[in-house]
């Protein structure tokens, strides 16, 4: 057994003796999002911080705790506050909340996030449904020693976000009334924000939003065998799209703003799965 997993089942070893609790989606809330628990219908909760060895988020805005319970009829599990690599954790820790739910019993993995948009024809407050991932801005989640219980060596990633799912949330964001765009999303390791330079740099490697999360949790997943599907709301334009100094306090405002349709999206979205 390799380090890393046998630190991830003493993570999954403890939560199975606060809950038995079996659930086939899980969901990593963005910004914006913080507020998503009253869509559940919870029946258990774990904060991080109980679990031992588990990364605890330092982000305002990022509450850290699992929440257990049903979305619907649909058994869920989330993430209520997400760890990102600029917190001085290693990729391993990371992507270790992802693994664990996987350990859980998820099916499928529901990601969201506040991005900056790349893309001039989107505008702040889109939301966008990511369809492919730039991530060689940050270390993959898989250098080491491959964890085998979890997956081989060399995963193909020809479809990290899955196509199916894809379809189900336009067909969801149609039948709500929510216009939604389609593109992709470029991982950069943050805290700062990107320079203009490197705005015009992703913009011609095709990306069309940017952000501090997600694609190593995408590829963590997959790794895993389990299908990824993920929404960003764009919270601002990026640097040099948009002539304003950017802040994090800015980028959470329009996120929360958008907080009730975001959540009726992936609520509705996560209903059909049944």
């Amino acid at each position: 057994m390799s380090a890393q997993y046998e630190k991830l089942m003493k993570c999954y070893e403890y939560c199975r003796t606060v809950t038995d609790f079996q659930p086939k989606v899980g969901l990593i809330l963005g910004s914006g999002l913080g507020n998503y628990a009253k869509n559940m219908r919870i029946e258990c909760e774990i904060p991080y911080g109980d679990i031992p060895g588990f990364p605890v988020s330092t982000v305002q805005g990022h509450d850290g705790r699992f929440l257990f319970g049903y979305i619907g009829d649909v058994p869920a599990v989330l993430m209520k506050g997400r760890v990102h690599y600029y917190e001085g954790y290693s990729m391993e820790e990371v992507v270790l909340p992802t693994r664990l739910m996987k350990l859980f019993g998820i099916e499928v993995l529901v990601l969201t996030n506040a991005a900056g948009g790349i893309n001039r024809k989107f505008s702040a407050g889109d939301f966008m449904m990511i369809t492919d991932q730039i991530s060689n801005f940050v270390p993959s989640p898989l250098i080491g020693k491959n964890v085998d219980e979890l997956g081989e060596r060399f995963p193909d990633m020809t479809h990290i976000y899955d196509v199916e799912l894809q379809q189900l949330i336009l067909k969801t964001a149609k039948e709500e009334k929510i216009p939604i765009q389609q593109g992709i999303y470029v991982q950069t390791s943050g805290p700062n924000f990107e320079s203009p330079a490197e705005i015009r740099m992703f913009g011609m490697l095709g990306a069309d939003a940017v952000g501090m999360s997600t694609a190593c949790e995408a590829l963590a997943a997959r790794h895993a065998g389990v299908r990824v599907c993920g929404i960003s709301c764009i919270s601002n334009m990026a640097c040099g799209i948009c002539d304003e100094e950017l802040s994090h306090l800015d980028v959470q405002a329009v996120a929360d703003k958008r907080a009730g349709e975001f959540e009726r999206l992936v609520t509705r979205m996560i209903e059909n799965l049944n």
